[in-house]
């Protein structure tokens, strides 16, 4: 006997075997069939949905969790746009702190009020508290004194041009791996902020449909929590508190040398092997993430050209023969990749350590990633498709700057933004993603960029990179589930698959585009359980 039957549904499936259906079988929380498959069974409890939409819940590829639950309980600086009114809004959260205490806030660019935020202007509004502005990209920041006086002087000398300086003098920017010495400064958290955090999170992801995630670099790298930051989830889990499926991204900060034989070819990896796929369907090792760059927001994305009116060009992370060992070593482990390239020079740098990985290494689905693939020259689409990665992109992104990423690159080069018509046609699988909290993180939102090319002030970005419905609805559902190796448990509404929906107030393929964005997440199921809204017809 089924448990739960929904009928009188409009099913857009995601399976090009059967695209469209109007009943869903469910069983201990998986899917038994469609329409006819289900033909003699009853079933315990019965819906009628009223003709709503149904969907596959939809996989954010790429997110920051823990980033962003926190940017949700503390001070945001998002939509302020006067420099008197950030500054007004640091001193209020400062008083509201114990003297020596961390105040981090989220939501901070610099481009809204003509250049960043200063230490000495930090410094009079802080009152004795270490004050930490993130930037809205993750790649760049701005700090106190109070701060500042907590990293070694060498160290800041070491980072060079990475620390913004005043006549020789640090004047508070903290840019890429500058950003990591703060973090370093900064850390431990609570486990229980980090569980407050991800719940919050996955709440939001939940009321946008979103039913998994992937958590883009735990345990290192530019956005590091505790090293022991599984262990929030596996809380967050125990204690019923984790809305979501997650898989979770290992900052490539985590390897390190292992007596491994020989033979294996593993030379370095983390402790007791464990590699991607483990886990289960709930909370499971996703991919290794590196980053090669920075982001086109801090101006330290990687190109092979400087940006538009400067003679900058980025930041490769580290030096390329170093990102390198790290490819090729983490694909010699056996671990999926998730490399961070938004600048055609880092993809240039991610492209020629992956052929190489798998010259030295076959193997027959890796199944890499190119976390943001922000910028593909025409010349790197035949490369990136030979490798087999997958990009994953973020339209949002340039629903949210679109008129800014232009206007720093270029009209030569704003067509090679998050590419979509282009990447489909050359054979490079497509997976969707937000990258929260830099962006809000709506799927819907995302997909009508894909669709329409526009970001929100109308602007026309990547004319002739558009997308069908249905390839922008796949790309953030079948195309994401597969890019984090899922898309045998999600994806899609097909037997045997988890029962994880979204249901909708209107028809994706029925409204019009510019409505896409503003469709009503009526429902929201992880399991055949609703955690977010309610069935039609309960």
């Amino acid at each position: 006997m089924l448990d739960l039957l929904l009928e009188d549904a409009t099913v857009h499936t995601m399976s090009p075997r059967r695209p469209r259906a109007s009943r869903i079988g469910i069983w201990h929380g998986r899917i038994v069939g469609v329409d006819e498959q289900l033909d003699g069974l009853p079933a315990a409890r019965t819906v009628r949905l009223g003709g709503a939409v149904v969907l596959p819940g939809f996989v954010d590829a790429h997110t920051h969790m823990v980033w962003s639950g926190m940017a949700q309980g503390g001070t945001d600086l998002t939509g302020i746009v006067e420099r008197a009114g950030m500054l007004a809004a640091l001193e209020k959260a400062c008083r509201a702190a114990a003297p020596g205490d961390w105040v981090e806030v989220t939501g901070y660019d610099q481009r809204a009020i003509g250049g960043h935020l200063t230490r000495a202007e930090l410094d009079a509004v802080s009152a004795g508290r270490r004050l930490w502005l993130k930037h809205t990209s993750g790649h760049a920041g701005v700090v106190n004194s109070a701060v500042l006086d907590l990293v070694p002087a060498a160290e800041l000398a070491a980072l060079g041009d990475e620390v913004g300086r005043d006549d020789g003098e640090p004047n508070g920017l903290m840019l890429e791996n500058a950003q990591t010495a703060v973090r370093a400064a900064r850390l431990p958290y609570r486990n229980a902020e980090l569980v407050d955090a991800i719940e919050r999170a996955g709440r939001t992801c939940l009321s946008q449909g979103i039913t998994m995630c992937a958590e883009a670099g735990i345990g290192g790298g530019l956005i590091a929590t505790p090293p022991v930051e599984v262990s929030a989830y596996q809380s967050a889990r125990d204690q019923g508190r984790l809305p979501v499926r997650m898989r979770l991204m290992v900052a490539a900060d985590a390897l390190r040398k292992l007596a491994a034989h020989p033979e294996d070819g593993i030379r370095r990896g983390m402790d007791l092997g464990l590699r991607t796929g483990f886990g289960d369907e709930w909370l499971g090792v996703g991919a290794l993430k590196l980053w090669l760059d920075g982001g086109i927001q801090a101006r330290t994305a990687a190109l092979s050209a400087p940006y538009e009116g400067s003679d900058s060009s980025g930041l490769l992370q580290d030096d390329p023969a170093a990102l390198r060992r790290v490819i090729l070593d983490g694909h010699a482990a056996g671990w999926q990749l998730a490399v961070h390239a938004i600048g055609d020079r880092a993809l240039d740098v991610a492209l020629d350590a992956l052929e190489e990985a798998q010259r030295a290494v076959p193997r027959p689905d890796p199944r890499h990633r190119i976390e943001h693939c922000g910028m593909v020259r025409p010349d790197q689409l035949a490369r990136l498709a030979a490798v087999g990665a997958t990009a994953v992109i973020q339209p949002e992104f340039l629903w949210v700057n679109g008129d800014d990423y232009s206007d720093v690159l270029g009209p030569d080069r704003a067509g090679w933004l998050y590419r979509g018509r282009a990447l489909l046609d050359a054979g490079i699988p497509l997976a969707s993603s937000s990258d929260r909290p830099v962006v809000d993180g709506a799927p819907l939102r995302a997909v009508r960029f894909m669709v329409q090319r526009r970001a929100a002030t109308g602007r026309h970005v990547g004319p002739g990179e558009e997308l069908t419905v249905a390839e922008a609805l796949r790309a953030a559902t079948l195309g994401a589930a597969t890019a984090c190796l899922m898309e045998d448990v999600a994806g899609s509404v097909e037997r045997g698959k988890l029962a994880d929906l979204v249901v909708l107030g209107a028809d994706p393929y029925r409204v019009g585009v510019a409505e896409l964005a503003d469709i009503e997440v009526l429902a929201t199921m992880v399991g055949a359980a609703v955690r977010y809204g309610e069935l039609p017809g309960s």
